[in-house]
């Protein structure tokens, strides 16, 4: 009994110990033509490729320059792969554990306090809603608009004068659980946007005449999840019917142009929609609160990492939109 016991402390420590990724490279290669776009693409169908430029195979092009992670056992099959076929290549990491671990070797002036200066767990935003508040309680107030399907909170942050109906702009972060730069924007932003008020001329005028509604984490649960157990964790946490794998992509579960992208029905890939519109509890959220402030949000704007891109305002086709000259003009000006 008591060795039976023993076994079932040591499964359960190691049933729960984080992923490592020592050794594991992240590959740049610049595609020149079809035929090396193919070869990459074929590649994906016996090595697991993770993509973090394009993020999905389908998005592969030619004249694309192309970062994928691959574990340390693959690495060599495919260097050699590139080598042979003499495509352009660069190593950019060269063991993605040593990089994950300096993300973590900060130290701390105050522990527990939080910080814009590094990253912040979960527990610490949360307090940190909460403390925005107290001290900016004329231009910062809290709202709950759901929760995810682990049960945490899903605050919206509101930016602005609380008197009078003003034009407003929604700002969400994190929806994709490893990008962690994007939640400490918005973090930065509301702290920005408080504290500048009155004193900044542009700030100033800019919260006169609008609100913001800042959602710091979007995908919390998954935001929780890199943070103990996979650093690399893209999707949310809910599990899927039918299958073992868990999560869906939040970013691709909105109720537009749903199944319009290839190779997203698979529950087991980091880009999965999930198995309908809005059937996640967070996309769900987010909508209805959208919905039921139509009449003064005017603009969505979300925030993502890696890629120093401005998109608009659709990122499932390459048709431009009507007001396309409009877009670009102030994209000139910002």
């Amino acid at each position: 009994m008591r060795s039976f016991l023993l076994m079932g402390v040591i499964y359960s420590t190691l049933a729960i110990a984080p992923v490592q990724f020592d050794r594991e490279k992240v590959f740049r290669v610049k595609l020149q033509d079809e035929k090396q776009a193919s070869i990459l693409k074929n590649l994906t169908q016996t090595i697991e490729l993770d993509f973090w430029y394009p993020d999905a195979i389908h998005d592969i092009a030619v004249n694309m320059t192309v970062d994928f992670r691959v574990t340390e056992k693959e690495s060599q099959t495919i260097q050699s792969t590139l080598e042979q076929h003499k495509m352009d290549y660069e190593i950019l990491i060269n063991d993605l554990q040593e990089e994950i671990d300096k993300q973590f070797d900060v130290k701390e002036e105050i522990a527990g306090r939080h910080s814009y200066a590094k990253y912040n767990d979960w527990n610490k935003i949360v307090s940190w809603t909460e403390k925005m508040v107290e001290k900016h309680p004329e231009m910062v107030s809290r709202i709950k608009i759901g929760s995810t399907v682990e049960d945490n909170p899903l605050y919206v942050l509101k930016i602005g004068r609380k008197d009078g109906e003003r034009k407003a702009i929604f700002m969400d972060c994190g929806i994709h659980a490893r990008e962690w730069v994007s939640p400490a924007f918005c973090q930065w932003f509301v702290y920005q946007a408080a504290k500048s008020y009155g004193k900044n001329k542009i700030m100033t005028k800019l919260l006169d005449r609008m609100n913001f509604y800042v959602l710091p984490v979007f995908n919390v649960d998954g935001y929780i999840w890199s943070w103990t157990k996979d650093r690399m964790w893209r999707k949310n946490r809910s599990k899927n019917p039918n299958s073992t794998c868990i999560g869906t992509d939040l970013n691709r579960n909105f109720d537009v142009s749903w199944d319009s992208s290839p190779n997203t029905d698979n529950p087991c890939l980091s880009v999965y929609r999930g198995p309908a519109p809005e059937s996640e509890k967070e996309t769900k959220a987010v909508t209805n609160f959208i919905r039921s402030h139509l009449n003064s949000i005017k603009a969505y704007i979300t925030f993502h990492s890696y890629s120093q891109m401005l998109l608009f305002p659709y990122g499932y086709t390459i048709k431009l939109p009507p007001n396309h000259q409009d877009l670009t003009r102030h994209q000139v000006l910002l």
